[in-house]
């Protein structure tokens, strides 16, 4: 009975001690500079164009809004080759049909540079 005793008592202390192992927790850290698109030139010039023209009355990043969120844009036609010349089109010349019957308004102020930094921008937010 006494070893059984001295037994349990000693299997309580070893669990409690967690087997002598220090554990520690591991995260997984990613590198800003990886994940940091604010750093790209397109993404400053994209918003710097942006904030200046009333693009956020009709688009949000993440919600669709009268138009399409960007972020869904962007995933719609990343990888796309002509993607910049059709979105900087679009900006530009306005358009319905693709997102919806609510007509995108033109841009005829906007340079095909200017056009082509906003899509570079929107293209940039793809997740």
């Amino acid at each position: 009975m006494k070893k059984t005793v001295y037994m349990i008592a000693m299997l309580g202390v070893l669990a409690a001690c967690g087997g002598g192992e220090k554990k520690e927790e591991t995260k997984k850290e990613e590198t800003p500079a990886a994940n940091d698109i604010t750093s790209n030139p397109d993404y400053q010039k994209g918003v710097d164009i942006v904030a200046k023209s009333d693009c956020f009355t009709c688009h949000k990043i993440d919600e669709k809004n009268i138009g399409p969120a960007w972020r869904d844009v962007a995933n719609k036609y990343a990888g796309q080759d002509t993607a910049v010349k059709y979105l900087a089109a679009k900006i530009i010349a306005g358009g319905a049909g693709v997102w919806g019957q609510v007509p995108m308004a033109a841009h005829p102020t906007f340079t095909q540079e200017e056009a082509e930094s906003v899509a570079k921008y929107v293209l940039l937010l793809k997740k």
